[in-house]
């Protein structure tokens, strides 16, 4: 198995809120450990408008890490198209794979958040429409020889070449969240990658895999394992008070993500929304207890045809990074055999 990072920061270290933990400077520094930990990638969020300053200069930030590190691949999960200009976000996102040496893993979507759609004045009924014109410009621009010209619905562009060209040919590998049949059908036939949440279960993630491996076929493209990546939320806890805290600890960060998402009298949506019908989503497919615990969740993860986990580490725990990266990481990996049952010791 393949483990990576997933999470956010925010830019008053001084004034963190629940969950996330970790400044501007201190997410840099959490990422470089993680590279020389052995961890294979780091994906960042976008958001705007929360009021406890998270990420949304996001290509920056990564900028900055690419210049910290070396070897790790810099995502996103996600950027939002409907809120960008597409020719101004392709020539910024080929600038950081061009500087980190081609290292950018590209990953879209097409926004779920209420207080975002109501901030940029966008109506949320049109977020698919504007996704799919700029997600074509964007390819546009990374594919095209020379000059072209687009005329569109959101979009005129006239006569532009797209500077500069990313460093990954034909361009760098684009990701792209999503949870029903149709969207998943849509990733597997445009060639990208597929990003799965962290709220499903193990059954349903294996649905989804299964149902992304059919479509892929279907369409004549190979099956790569490493194209398809679950997040989960990572804690190991001390004791039995140590996770409940920490259990705590999430459900008021989701708590305060389904707050300024859902619109007055929605009912349902997509992320987090869809498994929040009643309260917060359940915890039960965290990684959150112990490290044999948390074995078996990965364990049972693996078997469901995940091979490639992105981690969001509760807090910016760096007890949790080097303990995952020291006592699990190895038992997933190629020269054990993956599932190897080991005995191991309880925290």
């Amino acid at each position: 198995m393949r483990f990576g990072l997933f999470g956010s920061a925010q830019a008053d270290g001084g004034n963190l809120g629940a969950g996330i933990g970790q400044g501007f400077h201190d997410y840099i520094d959490f990422n470089v450990e993680a590279e020389s930990l052995g961890y294979h990638s780091t994906f960042l969020v976008e958001h705007h408008f929360t009021g406890w300053s998270q990420v949304s200069a996001t290509l920056s930030l990564l900028t900055y890490l690419a210049a910290h590190t070396k070897t790790m691949r810099l995502g996103t999960a996600v950027m939002v198209l409907p809120w960008h200009n597409p020719v101004l976000l392709a020539e910024q996102a080929a600038t950081l794979d061009v500087l980190s040496g081609g290292r950018l893993d590209f990953g879209i979507g097409k926004g779920y958040r209420h207080s975002e759609f109501t901030g940029f004045c966008l109506p949320s009924e049109e977020a698919e429409e504007r996704f799919e014109e700029g997600l074509g410009i964007i390819l546009k621009a990374w594919t095209t020889e020379g000059r072209f010209s687009h005329h569109g619905k959101f979009w005129n562009f006239e006569n532009i070449v797209v500077e500069p060209t990313a460093a990954q040919r034909p361009r760098p590998a684009i990701w792209m969240a999503a949870g029903s049949e149709p969207s998943i059908r849509k990733v597997a036939t445009r060639g990208f990658n597929l990003l799965l949440d962290q709220f499903a279960g193990p059954d349903l993630i294996k649905q989804r895999i299964e149902l992304f491996r059919s479509e892929l076929k279907a369409v004549g493209r190979s099956n790569n394992p490493m194209e398809v990546c679950v997040a989960r939320d990572l804690y190991i806890a001390n004791d039995r008070k140590d996770r409940a805290d920490a259990i705590e600890r999430l459900n008021a960060m989701r708590q305060r993500t389904i707050d300024v998402s859902k619109a007055p009298n929605q009912s349902g949506g997509s992320h987090i929304l869809a498994y929040a019908k009643s309260g917060a989503p359940d915890v039960s497919s965290t990684l959150i207890g112990t490290t044999e615990e948390i074995y078996y969740k990965l364990l049972a993860l693996n078997e469901a045809g995940a091979e490639y986990v992105i981690l969001s580490v509760l807090g910016g725990s760096r007890q949790s990074l080097r303990q995952f990266a020291y006592e699990i990481i190895p038992e997933f990996s190629s020269d054990r055999g993956v599932g190897r049952r080991k005995q191991l010791s309880l925290v």
